[in-house]
Formats: C-alpha cells, structure tokens, sequence
C-alpha cells in the first residue's frame, strides 16, 4: 500500500516509519523542516515538505495514496482542516487517525471503547473532531480511530518527562495524592504496530491502544526514581502542585484509567510485547550519581 503519514518525524513517527517500511508499503511522510526530511529519508519514507496548514499539499499527497495515518499533533482548527481535505482525496481509502484515551476521564475499573467520554480540558476538543471525522464513513469513508495510551519508551514519552527528569534534577520522583491512580500506557513500538496493522480496519473502527494499565503512578514513580539513580525516592504532590509544574497536564496526570484492548486483539491481532513501563524504566542506563566533592 502507498501510505502518507503525517508525524512521520515526531516520537511515535520514528517507530511508525520503519513498522511500515518493514510491512512492505511505500511510505511518503509530512516533513516540516529539514531535520524531519533528514530522519524520514533515513528510515526509509519519501520527505513531501510542508506544514499541516498547507491544505493543497495535503489533498495532493493524499491523492497520491491509498491511505493515510494522521500523526501529527496541532490546534483543534487546524487538525480538523486537515483531516477533512486528506479524508476527501482519499475516498474509501484508510484514514488512520489519532486520539488517546484520556478522553474518557476517570474510568472507575477496566472498560473498553464503549465506555462514556468525560475528558478532562486539555484533550476535550477531540471529541468534536472525533465525531466530524467519524462521520465520514456515513459517505463512504473509511475513518479508523487508534486512541493511544501514555507511549513510553526509546528514552523519551511522559514518564521520561514527568518523572524521569525531574528525578535528575532534585533526586525523587512525584506523584499526585495517594498515587494508586493508574496510567494506561504503551510502548511506542507496539503502537507503532497497532497503526500499520489498523490500516486494515472497517470503517468507523476505535481501538484503544493499551499495554499496561495495571501499574499504579506510586509504583512508577518508584521505578522512574530509580531510573534516574534517585534511589527510589519519591513524593507525593498535591493536585494544586501539579498544576503549577505540568500546567493542564497535571489533571490527565490525575487521572484513574484502566482499558483492555480486547478489540484490536480479535480484530486485528494486535498483541502488545514491548516490556512493562516497569520493567522498561529499571533497564534503562543509569545516570552517574552526582558527587558533590567533585566540585571542589
């Protein structure tokens, strides 16, 4: 299959390019700059540049395809342009879009796809483009929703940015509250795997792409702490703390999530084996511990 992607050169793009490249399809990519041309030519995708508010250059690249996986974040206007003006040169080609599961708020225990939205401010506006989007397959369309967990993985994602570094830097790792909230996550290779493989989807398909939803934020942290040679130190912040540092960040961070991704596995066969958030953040390299005596 010929497949434009845009995000090609973002965090889950560099595992996508090359999960497709592998899967035999003709990958042309989104290249906003020349360090994005650069890393896409690299793993294997033909560079189209240009921005995502470029409408023209999206309907032709997606002209030229037979389908599309849409990546690359934006604001809410610009998003829905794009997705629109992509959908329509594509006809009953795959649109591949992205959500993530922050959407549906506070899960109160394992749910699926069907379980009610309640998002919390700073990803409430992809409900609306969701349900524009959607309606495509009403005209013929093939939309396909992939709704991602918090990625990890490959040194970089939120746990690396929200408690991995911070650890460096003043030597514990925080959690809001309790931290027996959980966070649903995923390996950024296996949601790389679940878009390449939601290129064969029925239209109007949602799949939650989770691997682990069982670990609490406690016990990340814990291991993110030691991860960054703090000694599995951590601390509890209150909410209000947490706005202040992550800014509306801090309410997803706040959430209770929970999902199988039953779906994907009987329809797609996805199966998720990248290793737990856990086990990925006791493996990676130390950072070497800071000597105070070395500065004198």
């Amino acid at each position: 299959m010929r497949v434009f992607i845009t995000g090609g050169g973002g965090y889950i793009g560099s595992a996508l390019v090359p999960a497709l490249v592998a899967a035999g399809h003709e990958v042309t990519a989104l290249a906003r700059n020349d360090d994005d041309a650069y890393k896409l030519a690299a793993a294997g995708a033909i560079p189209v540049a240009g921005e995502l508010s470029d409408v023209s250059m999206l309907r032709a690249a997606a002209r030229a395809a037979d389908g599309v996986i849409h990546l690359a974040p934006s604001s809410p206007d610009v998003d829905l342009a794009a997705s629109e003006a992509m959908q329509f040169e594509l006809g009953d080609g795959p649109f591949v879009f992205t959500g993530g599961v922050w959407v549906y708020g506070n899960t109160h225990g394992v749910v699926d796809e069907d379980a009610p939205l309640a998002p919390p401010p700073i990803v409430a506006w992809r409900v609306t483009n969701t349900d524009v989007i959607m309606r495509s397959a009403e005209r013929g369309g093939r939309p396909v929703l992939v709704m991602p967990g918090a990625v990890y993985g490959h040194g970089r994602g939120i746990i690396q940015a929200t408690m991995v570094e911070p650890a460096k830097a003043q030597g514990y790792a925080s959690y809001i509250g309790d931290g027996a909230n959980h966070m649903s996550l995923v390996h950024v290779r296996d949601i790389a795997g679940l878009y390449v493989l939601a290129l064969n989807a029925s239209p109007g398909s949602r799949y939650a792409g989770v691997g682990d939803s069982a670990t609490t934020m406690r016990e990340l942290a814990k291991a993110a702490s030691t991860s960054a040679n703090a000694g599995g130190v951590t601390r509890s912040i209150t909410i209000e703390d947490a706005r202040g540092t992550f800014g509306p960040l801090a309410d997803a961070l706040a959430l209770d999530q929970q999902f199988t991704s039953q779906r994907a596995t009987d329809e797609l066969g996805w199966i998720p084996t990248g290793p737990s958030p856990v086990d990925y953040l006791l493996a990676q390299p130390r950072p070497t511990a800071f000597d105070a005596s070395a500065s004198f």
